[in-house]
């Protein structure tokens, strides 16, 4: 008789089939069994048909992966362990040295910051145009470009760009080149919810699932969604050249949080939006940048193009509000916690110095504070900024 060790690893029974419920089953695999040598060679990973090794997928993130590419309207879907490192996979996947990428004045901040660094050191250039002035765009673009970023809204300060006009001139500048441009718009503040990337003509869309997918504040990941299938392939194949690979149970919060994805959106939309026009009457305020805002920037390209608005509004406040008293509301804040990232329940405060993550003049006081709103009753959280701005007077 065998040993009792091998018994237990290689015990005969198999649960029956026919097992179903609303959780999607969480496989956990490295090594992934082969029937035999021929299914070995043959089997294939990159169209989902099977299974080869943990990395390249599992019934739980194949999964994960359709469901969000149906969120984005693709036809294909690549997790990534965050947000950043999506952004990352598509830089590596379609740069090479010598070529330029084109980012957004308003960019994700680590964006500008990997350009800056890794790309730079790979050969590759960047430029940083203003995503409000698609003219702008349009001069930026050299015979080097080969990749621009968009990103609607804009981080921190929340301008709404026109995406179809940004995509329009990307679009006219590819007549007769030999490698086209891609456009790449990162829709974490969209959540596939506020509109659809794809019928505004981006080529790729990039979310930060750590923010609105997963909605605990408690996951970090990201993904890349394509409908090209030329450009999912060579995401795919950088992808799985450089080993990244998202945890079994990262991805079931995922799939946990997706179904719920698009009544906390609302929610925190009407309570973002209700504390945005309340602020923006507040002694000391002078603006409160909220795409559904009259007046911020780029509401009218919002109302045409967007369904929705996300958890965040940034206060700029008067000119005569100085900087220790921009963080003393900060730290007077008690609902609101200090801390990064925003979408998860908790309310969340981060003051900004503009000046310092924009190449363009900012024509505002330097220091704002953006505000993501989490799922706290609205009036609680009215009652906590009120007195916060208290230490304004």
């Amino acid at each position: 008789m065998e040993g009792l060790s091998t018994r237990l690893i290689h015990h005969p029974y198999r649960a029956p089939d026919g097992f179903d419920a609303a959780p999607v089953a969480v496989h956990k695999a490295s090594t992934v069994f082969f029937p035999d040598v021929a299914a070995m060679r043959t089997r294939r990973w990159q169209d989902k048909s099977g299974y080869t090794y943990g990395l390249h997928g599992t019934p739980t993130t194949f999964t994960l992966e359709e469901r969000l590419a149906t969120l984005e309207g693709a036809r294909h879907c690549v997790l990534a362990p965050s947000g950043l490192a999506a952004i990352a996979l598509v830089d590596q996947a379609l740069l090479r040295s010598g070529d330029e990428v084109l980012i957004p004045d308003n960019a994700y901040g680590p964006n500008k910051a990997l350009a800056e660094h890794e790309l730079a050191a790979w050969g590759i250039a960047h430029r940083v145009y203003d995503p409000m002035n698609p003219a702008d765009l349009a001069g930026a673009i050299t015979p080097r470009t080969r990749l621009v970023w968009l990103e609607a809204a804009g981080s921190v300060t929340l301008e709404f760009p026109d995406v179809p006009a940004l995509v329009d001139v990307v679009r006219r500048a590819n007549v007769g080149r030999a490698r086209p441009i891609v456009t790449a718009l990162d829709d974490t503040w969209g959540a596939g919810v506020a509109y659809r990337p794809f019928e505004l003509g981006a080529d790729i869309a990039v979310q930060a699932l750590t923010k609105y997918a997963s909605g605990g504040a408690d996951v970090l990941m990201g993904a890349v969604c394509t409908r090209d299938d030329a450009l999912h392939h060579a995401v795919l194949m950088t992808h799985m050249r450089l080993g990244l690979g998202v945890g079994a149970n990262d991805a079931e919060l995922v799939l946990r949080g997706l179904p719920t994805l698009a009544l906390r959106y609302h929610a925190q939309d009407r309570s973002a939006r209700a504390l945005a026009a309340w602020l923006a009457e507040q002694p000391g305020v002078a603006q409160v940048l909220h795409p559904a805002l009259p007046g911020s920037p780029g509401h009218a390209h919002w109302q045409r193009d967007a369904r929705a608005a996300a958890a965040l509004l940034t206060v700029v406040f008067e000119r005569a509000v100085a900087p220790p008293q921009v963080d003393a509301f900060c730290d007077a804040l008690r609902l609101f916690r200090l801390g990064y990232s925003w979408a998860g329940p908790v309310s969340l405060c981060v003051p900004y110095d503009v000046p310092a993550i924009r190449a363009r003049p900012w024509p505002h006081a330097p220091r704002v504070v953006r505000l993501a709103v989490g799922l706290e009753d609205v009036d609680d959280l009215r009652a906590d900024l009120q007195q916060a701005l208290r230490v304004l007077r």
